[in-house]
């Protein structure tokens, strides 16, 4: 095929239109290889891609000359042929279209249920006869918009979260520095509400810089072998003056070491266990009783099998399916006042709190279980929670089992 003219049409118009008269027959009536690719391509294209043609000046006669499978998915009227304004209703996009067959880019927004789109239009040249036309190309940007959410809600927290402690102890050392002086009573109430200020803050940087590093690795897959029986009892141990405090009992349902040797982090999974141990703690009742149970699974299906068919059962981090794995399972269950089932699924968010369980004794910094999950996640597990109200809620934290000896 002899290369075409420098002043003709590039030959991908002919998919939106006639082929310029003086082009040889045989390309008209045999498209090129190259176009049949170039369709494919476009065709093939995730994000919605929309040619219109029309003159400027008459609205009445833009119509869609193109529109790829995406297209056709999003705005169902889009066939080949349509008007332009039965096929897109938005009015937004019509006039960044306008813009581009005048010559000019444009750009929009728009909001299809739960999904945010963004729209640039460009000037795509001519037909004959005088019709322009214009490329519509759209990106579903959700996940970026839910991103800087995330973001935002996260720097919100963290900053209100670090304001009520820094005003507490700023109004605390002005008092000190006034009238208070002098008040030896006065003083060591202060300091101790003073430092009981200071170790929150501490703890809320150990949790922002622990979720920080456990994220940056998330994509690496630890190596390491951990008796999960073992790390139970550290935890259980290591928490003795805090249950002992809110007379909680601890009551734990063990293998025999050397059972329950899973692929991980040791650090990570006495954290997750810790967490999970802590936070069943926080919401038991006083005179209550948390229980440790780690069970050997032959299925992850298994492993997530309810206790409780009453209680409402939510997965908070999906396992990987289909692999013959087996898994032990760390279940960690109080008789606290359970969750609502509409609470839920926002239970690993950071900073996110049940509402009506946020005050006083159960005070904390918000990133516990947002924690465990991404350890979870890191470790190839998965992490369900049972709850029933009035009954209490049950976490189950999944690991897979070693296969080596």
């Amino acid at each position: 095929m002899p290369p075409p003219d420098a002043t003709s049409p590039p030959r991908w118009r002919s998919l939106f239109g006639p082929i310029q008269p003086d082009a040889p027959d045989s390309e008209a009536n045999d498209p090129s290889a190259d176009e049949a690719s170039f369709r494919a391509i476009l065709e093939a294209l995730p994000d919605p891609l929309v040619v219109v043609a029309g003159l400027p000046d008459q609205r009445s006669t833009r119509r869609v000359v193109f529109a790829n499978a995406a297209a056709q998915r999003l705005f169902r009227a889009a066939a080949p042929g349509a008007r332009l304004t039965a096929a897109i209703r938005r009015p937004e996009i019509l006039e960044a279209v306008d813009e581009s067959l005048f010559g000019a880019s444009g750009e929009a927004a728009f909001q299809d249920g739960e999904r945010q789109w963004s729209v640039r239009t460009r000037p795509a040249g001519e037909l004959p006869g005088g019709e322009r036309l214009a490329m519509i190309a759209m990106r579903d940007e959700t996940e970026l918009h839910a991103a800087d959410r995330t973001r935002a809600d996260f720097l919100a927290n963290a900053s209100h979260e670090l304001r009520t402690p820094l005003a507490s102890l700023s109004g605390f050392i002005e008092t000190l520095r006034g009238h208070a002086r002098d008040d030896a009573g006065a003083r060591e109430k202060f300091l101790g509400i003073m430092q009981a200020q200071a170790e929150r803050m501490a703890r809320l940087i150990d949790d922002l810089l622990s979720l920080s590093r456990i994220e940056l690795n998330e994509h690496i897959a630890p190596a390491g072998r951990v008796d999960l029986a073992l790390a139970a009892t550290d935890v259980v141990d290591a928490l003795v003056p805090l249950v002992r405090e809110k007379t909680v009992t601890l009551s734990p349902s063990l293998p025999p070491r050397g059972q329950a040797v899973v692929e991980g982090d040791r650090d990570q999974i006495v954290q997750v266990a810790q967490n999970l141990v802590e936070n069943a703690v926080k919401y038991a009742p006083i005179g209550g009783t948390v229980r440790i149970e780690v069970s050997i699974a032959e299925s992850i299906e298994s492993a997530l099998k309810p206790r409780d068919p009453k209680a409402v059962r939510f997965v908070l981090v999906e396992p990987a399916r289909g692999d013959v794995v087996r898994y032990a399972a760390l279940r960690i269950a109080d008789d606290g006042p359970g969750i609502p089932r509409d609470r839920l699924p926002r239970l690993t968010e950071r900073f996110y709190r049940v509402e009506g369980q946020k005050s006083g004794e159960r005070s904390g910094t918000g990133l516990g279980l947002a924690i465990v999950k991404h350890i979870v996640n890191r470790h190839r597990g998965a992490l369900m929670v049972e709850s029933r109200e009035g009954h209490g809620t049950a976490f189950t934290a999944c690991f897979r089992l070693t296969s080596k000896p």
